[in-house]
């Protein structure tokens, strides 16, 4: 076999292997804070940018890439979401019900884990948006997943660029798309952008009751298992109520790009 023959062949049997991920974990529990006086009344999951819910923008984008059974977490202002959630089949949701105490990030998933089996899943902060330039980001991380080499494979953003986003970026990211934390340098060029695909039997040894992701982050990078893909468009942070006007016109600039190519 020649080197030219070498990398279809690869593809070829990635594309065979290829499955679907049919469940995932929505996170649509968080108080907010940062998002005050509006998350008064309104969860933030239900703030709408481009005149849907942050938390549709989530779930319609998990059914394009296949999801089947959602399992959202809810707490702060829990019966609206509730509420929201009633008439949605696509994909299915069942809820996690975390109103007597808030588990965090990685808590809420183990909570639910008896909803979500044995299978890898997604795992969404229900206000992650973003557009996207080269078909669907989720569909690419699902064909991206790999169980052999892989416990988590994030969906990443570059900093430069995003909208709403100030920070200094979470992770560097090498040709092979293993994943380091920024650690003690100025900045990274990549952050994640709330979306994530993992295996179930991480939360096996967890601790009990409130946890973060991060634990799970960082055993996966000391196993040499954390893995990235980059986002084919632009992350959307709406973190504050200052954030929701850039984030409505980077939306709106989005959805009238391709009226504008066709045209």
């Amino acid at each position: 076999m020649d080197r030219q023959t070498v990398p279809a062949l690869e593809i070829r049997v990635t594309q065979a292997h290829f499955q679907p991920i049919r469940r995932a974990m929505v996170l649509a529990a968080g108080l907010g804070k940062r998002m005050r006086p509006i998350t008064d009344t309104i969860p933030k999951p239900l703030v709408s940018i481009g005149g849907k819910p942050m938390l549709d923008h989530a779930l319609d984008r998990l059914a394009q890439a296949g999801v089947e059974d959602a399992v959202v977490n809810v707490h702060h202002l829990a019966g609206l979401i509730e509420a929201h959630l009633a008439g949605r089949s696509a994909p299915r949701v069942t809820i996690s019900d975390e109103r007597a105490l808030l588990l965090e990030t990685g808590g809420g998933v183990k909570k639910a884990l008896p909803l979500l089996g044995s299978e890898p899943f997604f795992h969404v902060n229900s206000d992650s948006l973003w557009s996207e330039a080269g078909g669907s980001a989720m569909q690419a991380m699902a064909r991206g997943w790999d169980a052999a080499r892989m416990d988590m494979l994030l969906l990443l953003a570059r900093r430069e660029g995003s909208v709403g986003f100030d920070e200094r970026g979470d992770f560097f990211k090498a040709e092979d798309g293993l994943l380091t934390r920024r650690g003690s340098a100025e900045r990274a060029p990549f952050v994640y952008a709330g979306v994530a695909i993992m295996k179930p039997e991480l939360f096996a040894d967890t601790p009990e009751g409130p946890f973060s992701l991060n634990l799970l982050f960082d055993r996966a990078i000391a196993a040499g298992r954390l893995h990235g893909l980059v986002l084919d468009g632009q992350w959307l942070h709406v973190g504050t109520p200052e954030a929701i006007a850039p984030a409505e016109a980077a939306f709106a600039a989005a959805q009238a790009a391709p009226a504008r190519a066709d045209g």
